[in-house]
Protein backbone atom coordinates (compact mmCIF):
# COMPACT_ATOMS: atom_id res chain seq x y z
CA UNK A 1 0.00 0.00 0.00
CA UNK A 2 1.92 3.37 -1.17
CA UNK A 3 -0.14 6.07 1.01
CA UNK A 4 -0.61 5.00 4.59
CA UNK A 5 -4.75 4.53 5.46
CA UNK A 6 -5.80 7.32 8.46
CA UNK A 7 -9.11 6.31 10.35
CA UNK A 8 -10.47 8.90 11.78
CA UNK A 9 -13.00 7.95 14.78
CA UNK A 10 -15.73 9.35 17.59
CA UNK A 11 -15.03 6.92 20.71
CA UNK A 12 -14.90 3.13 20.88
CA UNK A 13 -17.58 0.90 22.38
CA UNK A 14 -14.22 -0.35 24.34
CA UNK A 15 -10.82 0.08 24.43
CA UNK A 16 -10.27 -3.24 22.59
CA UNK A 17 -10.75 -1.76 19.72
CA UNK A 18 -7.83 0.65 19.91
CA UNK A 19 -5.73 -2.01 20.89
CA UNK A 20 -6.54 -4.00 17.93
CA UNK A 21 -5.67 -1.48 15.37
CA UNK A 22 -2.58 -0.11 17.17
CA UNK A 23 -1.08 -3.19 15.74
CA UNK A 24 -1.95 -2.28 12.28
CA UNK A 25 -0.45 0.15 9.70
CA UNK A 26 -3.55 2.28 10.45
CA UNK A 27 -3.34 5.61 11.53
CA UNK A 28 -6.02 6.15 13.81
CA UNK A 29 -6.84 9.51 14.88
CA UNK A 30 -9.35 10.38 17.51
CA UNK A 31 -11.83 13.27 16.43
CA UNK A 32 -11.80 16.52 19.16
CA UNK A 33 -15.77 16.96 19.31
CA UNK A 34 -14.78 20.36 20.93
CA UNK A 35 -12.99 21.65 18.36
CA UNK A 36 -14.65 21.89 15.19
CA UNK A 37 -11.68 23.14 13.09
CA UNK A 38 -9.59 20.31 13.98
CA UNK A 39 -12.27 17.91 13.75
CA UNK A 40 -12.64 19.51 9.87
CA UNK A 41 -8.74 19.13 9.10
CA UNK A 42 -8.54 15.45 10.61
CA UNK A 43 -12.22 14.25 8.18
CA UNK A 44 -10.52 16.20 5.74
CA UNK A 45 -7.90 13.58 5.07
CA UNK A 46 -9.58 10.70 6.20
CA UNK A 47 -9.94 7.24 4.48
CA UNK A 48 -12.16 5.71 6.67
CA UNK A 49 -14.62 7.28 9.76
CA UNK A 50 -16.03 5.48 12.41
CA UNK A 51 -19.11 7.56 13.42
CA UNK A 52 -20.70 7.30 16.53
CA UNK A 53 -24.27 6.21 16.54
CA UNK A 54 -26.38 8.71 18.35
CA UNK A 55 -26.67 11.87 16.74
CA UNK A 56 -26.43 14.47 19.74
CA UNK A 57 -22.64 13.42 20.50
CA UNK A 58 -20.85 15.21 16.95
CA UNK A 59 -20.93 18.83 15.73
CA UNK A 60 -20.81 18.32 11.95
CA UNK A 61 -24.29 17.70 10.97
CA UNK A 62 -25.32 19.88 8.24
CA UNK A 63 -28.74 20.31 10.32
CA UNK A 64 -29.89 17.58 8.20
CA UNK A 65 -30.81 13.98 10.01
CA UNK A 66 -27.66 12.92 8.78
CA UNK A 67 -24.02 13.27 10.19
CA UNK A 68 -22.94 11.80 7.27
CA UNK A 69 -24.82 13.97 4.48
CA UNK A 70 -23.42 15.55 1.14
CA UNK A 71 -21.92 18.18 2.57
CA UNK A 72 -19.50 16.21 4.20
CA UNK A 73 -18.80 13.94 1.62
CA UNK A 74 -17.96 16.72 -0.85
CA UNK A 75 -15.96 18.25 1.79
CA UNK A 76 -14.40 14.52 2.59
CA UNK A 77 -12.88 13.94 -0.93
CA UNK A 78 -10.08 11.34 0.36
CA UNK A 79 -13.24 9.53 2.61
CA UNK A 80 -13.36 5.45 1.45
CA UNK A 81 -15.36 4.02 3.96
CA UNK A 82 -17.98 4.95 6.92
CA UNK A 83 -19.55 2.47 9.43
CA UNK A 84 -21.96 3.03 12.64
CA UNK A 85 -21.16 1.56 15.82
CA UNK A 86 -23.79 -0.79 15.79
CA UNK A 87 -26.73 -2.10 14.18
CA UNK A 88 -28.54 1.79 13.37
CA UNK A 89 -27.33 3.38 10.79
CA UNK A 90 -29.49 6.63 10.44
CA UNK A 91 -26.58 8.85 11.14
CA UNK A 92 -25.28 8.01 7.33
CA UNK A 93 -26.80 8.85 4.50
CA UNK A 94 -26.49 6.06 2.54
CA UNK A 95 -27.55 7.53 -0.43
CA UNK A 96 -25.20 10.22 -1.01
CA UNK A 97 -22.38 8.01 0.20
CA UNK A 98 -23.33 5.73 -2.60
CA UNK A 99 -23.34 8.48 -5.09
CA UNK A 100 -19.50 9.83 -4.13
CA UNK A 101 -18.29 5.61 -4.36
CA UNK A 102 -18.51 5.61 -0.14
CA UNK A 103 -19.06 2.23 1.36
CA UNK A 104 -20.97 1.89 4.11
CA UNK A 105 -21.30 -0.60 7.08
CA UNK A 106 -22.99 -1.04 10.17
CA UNK A 107 -22.10 -3.49 13.12
CA UNK A 108 -25.01 -5.50 13.23
CA UNK A 109 -24.85 -8.80 15.24
CA UNK A 110 -22.54 -8.28 18.59
CA UNK A 111 -25.24 -6.75 20.55
CA UNK A 112 -28.08 -8.50 19.18
CA UNK A 113 -28.10 -10.74 22.88
CA UNK A 114 -28.32 -7.47 24.64
CA UNK A 115 -30.88 -5.88 22.84
CA UNK A 116 -32.74 -9.40 22.51
CA UNK A 117 -32.81 -9.32 26.56
CA UNK A 118 -33.75 -5.65 27.05
CA UNK A 119 -36.78 -6.55 25.15
CA UNK A 120 -37.88 -9.70 27.02
CA UNK A 121 -37.25 -7.39 30.19
CA UNK A 122 -39.59 -4.92 28.75
CA UNK A 123 -42.11 -7.58 28.04
CA UNK A 124 -41.86 -9.28 31.86
CA UNK A 125 -42.13 -5.75 33.63
CA UNK A 126 -45.14 -4.67 31.34
CA UNK A 127 -47.05 -8.18 31.80
CA UNK A 128 -46.37 -8.52 35.15
CA UNK A 129 -46.43 -4.67 36.10
CA UNK A 130 -43.55 -4.64 38.32
CA UNK A 131 -42.77 -0.55 37.24
CA UNK A 132 -46.36 0.44 38.40
CA UNK A 133 -46.39 -1.42 41.72
CA UNK A 134 -42.71 -0.23 42.62
CA UNK A 135 -43.78 3.32 41.82
CA UNK A 136 -47.08 2.93 44.36
CA UNK A 137 -44.82 1.39 46.57
CA UNK A 138 -42.35 3.83 46.59
CA UNK A 139 -44.35 6.73 46.45
CA UNK A 140 -46.56 5.85 49.37
CA UNK A 141 -49.81 5.76 47.53
CA UNK A 142 -52.46 3.63 48.91
CA UNK A 143 -52.77 0.68 46.67
CA UNK A 144 -55.47 -2.64 45.37
CA UNK A 145 -53.10 -5.03 44.79
CA UNK A 146 -55.89 -6.71 42.62
CA UNK A 147 -55.61 -3.86 40.82
CA UNK A 148 -52.00 -4.36 40.01
CA UNK A 149 -52.87 -7.88 38.74
CA UNK A 150 -50.85 -8.55 35.56
CA UNK A 151 -50.54 -11.48 33.05
CA UNK A 152 -48.33 -14.38 32.21
CA UNK A 153 -46.19 -14.42 29.06
CA UNK A 154 -46.90 -18.04 28.73
CA UNK A 155 -48.95 -18.97 25.01
CA UNK A 156 -49.12 -15.02 24.26
CA UNK A 157 -48.20 -13.81 20.81
CA UNK A 158 -45.31 -12.14 19.92
CA UNK A 159 -45.07 -9.90 16.96
CA UNK A 160 -41.54 -8.97 15.46
CA UNK A 161 -40.98 -5.90 13.25
CA UNK A 162 -37.83 -6.56 11.90
CA UNK A 163 -36.84 -10.22 11.84
CA UNK A 164 -32.81 -9.59 11.82
CA UNK A 165 -30.56 -10.71 14.35
CA UNK A 166 -32.19 -8.67 17.29
CA UNK A 167 -35.93 -10.26 16.48
CA UNK A 168 -34.14 -13.64 15.71
CA UNK A 169 -33.13 -13.99 19.12
CA UNK A 170 -36.13 -12.55 20.88
CA UNK A 171 -38.14 -15.55 18.79
CA UNK A 172 -35.58 -17.60 20.35
CA UNK A 173 -35.88 -16.27 24.10
CA UNK A 174 -39.32 -16.42 23.93
CA UNK A 175 -40.01 -20.06 22.90
CA UNK A 176 -39.47 -21.57 26.56
CA UNK A 177 -42.56 -19.44 27.44
CA UNK A 178 -44.68 -21.41 24.04
CA UNK A 179 -45.40 -17.88 22.21
CA UNK A 180 -46.55 -17.69 18.80
CA UNK A 181 -43.92 -15.41 17.10
CA UNK A 182 -44.93 -13.51 14.15
CA UNK A 183 -42.69 -11.41 12.27
CA UNK A 184 -43.15 -9.00 9.65
CA UNK A 185 -40.24 -8.26 7.73
CA UNK A 186 -40.41 -8.10 3.74
CA UNK A 187 -36.97 -8.93 3.22
CA UNK A 188 -36.91 -12.46 4.59
CA UNK A 189 -39.42 -14.95 3.09
CA UNK A 190 -41.53 -17.47 4.48
CA UNK A 191 -39.00 -20.17 4.38
CA UNK A 192 -36.80 -18.32 6.55
CA UNK A 193 -38.57 -16.59 8.77
CA UNK A 194 -39.76 -20.10 9.95
CA UNK A 195 -36.13 -21.55 10.29
CA UNK A 196 -35.85 -18.45 12.56
CA UNK A 197 -39.03 -19.64 14.81
CA UNK A 198 -41.14 -16.76 13.48
CA UNK A 199 -44.43 -17.41 11.24
CA UNK A 200 -44.04 -14.06 8.06
CA UNK A 201 -46.84 -11.99 7.91
CA UNK A 202 -48.42 -8.73 6.61
CA UNK A 203 -48.12 -5.62 9.51
CA UNK A 204 -51.84 -5.20 9.52
CA UNK A 205 -51.74 -8.95 10.52
CA UNK A 206 -49.42 -8.18 12.83
CA UNK A 207 -51.03 -5.40 14.56
CA UNK A 208 -54.31 -7.18 14.63
CA UNK A 209 -53.17 -10.63 16.72
CA UNK A 210 -49.69 -9.81 18.59
CA UNK A 211 -50.08 -9.50 22.40
CA UNK A 212 -46.41 -7.46 22.43
CA UNK A 213 -45.45 -5.39 19.52
CA UNK A 214 -41.41 -5.53 19.04
CA UNK A 215 -39.83 -3.23 16.62
CA UNK A 216 -36.27 -3.62 16.13
CA UNK A 217 -35.60 -2.25 12.28
CA UNK A 218 -33.30 0.11 11.50
CA UNK A 219 -34.71 3.79 10.62
CA UNK A 220 -34.39 4.13 6.71
CA UNK A 221 -36.85 6.14 4.64
CA UNK A 222 -38.72 2.70 4.57
CA UNK A 223 -39.37 2.65 7.84
CA UNK A 224 -39.70 6.40 9.10
CA UNK A 225 -43.49 6.36 10.43
CA UNK A 226 -44.46 3.28 9.85
CA UNK A 227 -45.65 2.37 12.92
CA UNK A 228 -48.39 5.71 13.60
CA UNK A 229 -52.48 5.84 14.62
CA UNK A 230 -53.57 3.45 11.94
CA UNK A 231 -51.56 0.62 13.48
CA UNK A 232 -51.90 1.48 17.11
CA UNK A 233 -56.30 1.75 16.54
CA UNK A 234 -55.81 -1.98 15.21
CA UNK A 235 -53.87 -3.19 18.22
CA UNK A 236 -56.02 -5.43 20.98
CA UNK A 237 -56.62 -3.19 23.70
CA UNK A 238 -54.74 -5.60 25.92
CA UNK A 239 -51.48 -5.42 24.06
CA UNK A 240 -48.48 -3.73 24.69
CA UNK A 241 -46.00 -2.08 22.39
CA UNK A 242 -42.46 -2.10 22.53
CA UNK A 243 -39.20 -0.34 20.84
CA UNK A 244 -35.98 -0.93 20.62
CA UNK A 245 -35.40 0.20 17.22
CA UNK A 246 -35.46 4.45 16.52
CA UNK A 247 -37.82 7.35 17.64
CA UNK A 248 -38.88 8.25 14.24
CA UNK A 249 -40.15 4.59 13.12
CA UNK A 250 -43.25 5.09 15.07
CA UNK A 251 -45.37 8.30 15.74
CA UNK A 252 -45.20 9.51 19.07
CA UNK A 253 -47.97 11.59 19.46
CA UNK A 254 -50.24 8.67 18.19
CA UNK A 255 -48.79 6.35 20.72
CA UNK A 256 -49.44 8.79 23.42
CA UNK A 257 -53.24 9.22 22.39
CA UNK A 258 -53.36 5.38 22.35
CA UNK A 259 -51.96 4.75 25.86
CA UNK A 260 -53.96 7.48 27.29
CA UNK A 261 -57.62 6.48 25.86
CA UNK A 262 -57.06 2.18 26.94
CA UNK A 263 -56.62 2.27 22.76
CA UNK A 264 -53.33 0.12 24.58
CA UNK A 265 -52.75 -1.31 27.65
CA UNK A 266 -48.82 -0.27 27.97
CA UNK A 267 -45.94 0.60 26.26
CA UNK A 268 -41.72 -0.29 27.16
CA UNK A 269 -39.62 2.48 25.07
CA UNK A 270 -35.95 2.69 24.41
CA UNK A 271 -35.39 5.32 22.24
CA UNK A 272 -37.43 8.42 21.20
CA UNK A 273 -37.86 11.17 18.15
CA UNK A 274 -35.76 13.87 20.82
CA UNK A 275 -33.05 12.14 22.83
CA UNK A 276 -32.61 12.47 25.71
CA UNK A 277 -36.56 13.30 26.08
CA UNK A 278 -37.56 16.24 27.07
CA UNK A 279 -38.70 15.98 31.06
CA UNK A 280 -42.09 16.81 29.76
CA UNK A 281 -42.55 14.45 27.26
CA UNK A 282 -46.21 13.20 27.35
CA UNK A 283 -44.95 9.88 27.42
CA UNK A 284 -42.92 10.12 30.22
CA UNK A 285 -46.16 10.87 32.49
CA UNK A 286 -47.90 7.89 31.54
CA UNK A 287 -48.40 5.40 34.41
CA UNK A 288 -48.59 2.03 31.98
CA UNK A 289 -44.82 3.30 29.90
CA UNK A 290 -41.83 1.84 31.33
CA UNK A 291 -38.92 3.72 29.49
CA UNK A 292 -35.35 3.59 29.07
CA UNK A 293 -32.72 6.01 27.87
CA UNK A 294 -31.57 4.41 24.62
CA UNK A 295 -29.78 1.96 26.50
CA UNK A 296 -30.74 -1.47 25.57
CA UNK A 297 -28.09 -2.36 23.28
CA UNK A 298 -25.05 -0.69 26.27
CA UNK A 299 -23.80 -3.82 28.22
CA UNK A 300 -20.31 -4.71 29.46
CA UNK A 301 -20.32 -8.00 26.89
CA UNK A 302 -22.29 -5.98 24.08
CA UNK A 303 -19.75 -2.95 24.28
CA UNK A 304 -16.42 -5.43 23.96
CA UNK A 305 -18.17 -7.62 21.03
CA UNK A 306 -18.84 -4.63 19.25
CA UNK A 307 -15.55 -2.87 19.37
CA UNK A 308 -13.80 -5.87 18.74
CA UNK A 309 -16.27 -6.52 15.32
CA UNK A 310 -15.64 -2.82 14.64
CA UNK A 311 -11.86 -3.06 14.43
CA UNK A 312 -12.09 -5.89 12.94
CA UNK A 313 -13.94 -4.74 9.74
CA UNK A 314 -11.60 -1.88 9.34
CA UNK A 315 -8.64 -4.30 9.24
CA UNK A 316 -10.95 -5.93 6.56
CA UNK A 317 -11.60 -2.74 4.79
CA UNK A 318 -7.90 -1.55 4.64
CA UNK A 319 -6.41 -4.72 3.78
CA UNK A 320 -8.72 -4.67 0.70
CA UNK A 321 -11.40 -7.12 1.49
CA UNK A 322 -14.53 -7.10 1.47
CA UNK A 323 -16.36 -5.55 4.48
CA UNK A 324 -18.37 -7.78 6.00
CA UNK A 325 -21.38 -5.45 7.10
CA UNK A 326 -21.57 -3.98 3.73
CA UNK A 327 -25.02 -1.74 3.62
CA UNK A 328 -24.83 -0.30 0.05
CA UNK A 329 -23.25 -3.37 -2.22
CA UNK A 330 -23.77 -1.33 -5.48
CA UNK A 331 -20.71 0.77 -4.74
CA UNK A 332 -17.97 -1.87 -4.98
CA UNK A 333 -17.01 -1.11 -8.16
CA UNK A 334 -16.46 2.55 -7.48
CA UNK A 335 -15.21 2.12 -4.42
CA UNK A 336 -12.24 -0.01 -6.15
CA UNK A 337 -11.67 2.71 -8.52
CA UNK A 338 -11.36 5.22 -5.73
CA UNK A 339 -9.59 2.97 -2.98
CA UNK A 340 -6.81 2.12 -5.93
CA UNK A 341 -6.33 5.82 -7.24
CA UNK A 342 -6.21 7.03 -3.41
CA UNK A 343 -3.63 4.16 -1.36
CA UNK A 344 -2.49 2.87 -4.05
CA UNK A 345 -3.58 -0.93 -4.31
CA UNK A 346 -6.91 -2.34 -5.75
CA UNK A 347 -9.50 -4.72 -3.54
CA UNK A 348 -10.89 -7.87 -4.46
CA UNK A 349 -13.45 -7.74 -6.79
CA UNK A 350 -14.75 -10.61 -5.73
CA UNK A 351 -17.82 -9.59 -4.00
CA UNK A 352 -20.03 -10.91 -1.29
CA UNK A 353 -24.02 -11.51 -0.61
CA UNK A 354 -25.09 -9.42 1.91
CA UNK A 355 -28.99 -9.07 3.46
CA UNK A 356 -30.82 -5.99 2.03
CA UNK A 357 -30.57 -3.60 5.07
CA UNK A 358 -33.94 -1.94 4.81
CA UNK A 359 -35.88 -3.94 7.50
CA UNK A 360 -33.71 -6.25 9.15
CA UNK A 361 -31.39 -5.50 12.27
Amino acid sequence: MTTRPRLVFERWTDPVAGDILESTDVDVVRLDLDAPEQGWAALGCAHGYQVATRTDVAPFADGAQWLVGPKMVQRCQQLLAVCSAGAGYDVIDVDACTRAGIAVCNNSGPGAEAVAEHALGFMLDLAKKITVADRLLRDGSRYDRLALRGTQLLGKTLGVIGLGAIGTRLAELCAPFGMEVLAFDPYVDQPTAQSRGAQSVSLAELVARADFVQVTCPLTAETEGLFGKEQFAAMKPTAFFITTARGPVHDEQALSEALADGGIAGAGLDVFHEEPPRPDNPLLGLHNVVATPHTAGITVEAARDLAIATATQWQTIFNGGMPPRLLNPDVWPRYCDRFEDILGVRPSTRVKQTIPPVICD
